[in-house]
């Protein structure tokens, strides 16, 4: 089976604006272009540093699926921004009607003679382009800046960005979801 035949996958690799102390994510967008119900798996080098949701599923014939990656927030940036993750999304076809839950780590075993299909995804690490935003100058100290509405209702531009930040934001993983993701049985293979 050659790669690409029951999904194709993109981007090709995963690249995250890397910015210190913040949790960044990225997505995978998963589309079955056979008349297959397609069961997946997501691996990865480095488990811990990584979540992935799902880590596992199953993509309807000729449909797609998003798959969030997120990288832990980082505490040290690296000496010259390069990455060596690598993720690995296996897929095989599976019976009609099949979920998540139908899934099981047998499903992508090649010795037990199951035919896998594997994509080989790196990690990039992408500068942010410009300094980081200055804090607004016009608030008073100790106190934190607020958004204000306009007389019409609206908010003005500069608001409305720092607004629309403040949703982007995505919560903390809970302690336990560190492991969504299993190491490659043998990373030296990459």
């Amino acid at each position: 089976m050659t790669t690409d035949e029951l999904l194709s996958i993109e981007p090709q690799e995963l690249q995250f604006p890397f910015e210190l102390k913040k949790q960044i994510s990225c997505s995978l967008l998963l589309l079955n272009k056979s008349d297959n119900y397609v069961a997946f798996k997501v691996k990865t080098t480095n488990p811990k540093k990584y979540c992935v949701r799902p880590n596992t599923g199953v993509v309807l014939p000729r449909s797609t699926c998003d798959v969030i990656v997120t990288m832990q927030a980082q505490k040290e940036r690296p000496l010259d921004m390069h990455c060596k993750d690598k993720f690995l999304l296996q897929s095989v076809i599976t019976s009609p009607g099949a979920t998540a839950k139908d899934i099981t780590p047998e499903m992508f075993n090649k010795e037990a003679g199951h035919e896998v299909e594997e994509c080989k995804l790196r990690v990039v690490y992408v500068a942010r382009p410009g300094p980081p935003s200055p804090v607004r100058e016009e608030s008073e100290e100790g106190s934190s800046p607020r958004a204000s509405v306009s007389d019409n209702g609206n908010y003005s531009v500069s608001e409305q960005s720092a607004v629309s930040r403040s949703h982007v934001q995505r919560p903390q993983p809970e302690e336990n979801s560190y492991e969504v993701c299993r190491s490659f049985s043998s990373v030296n293979n990459f």
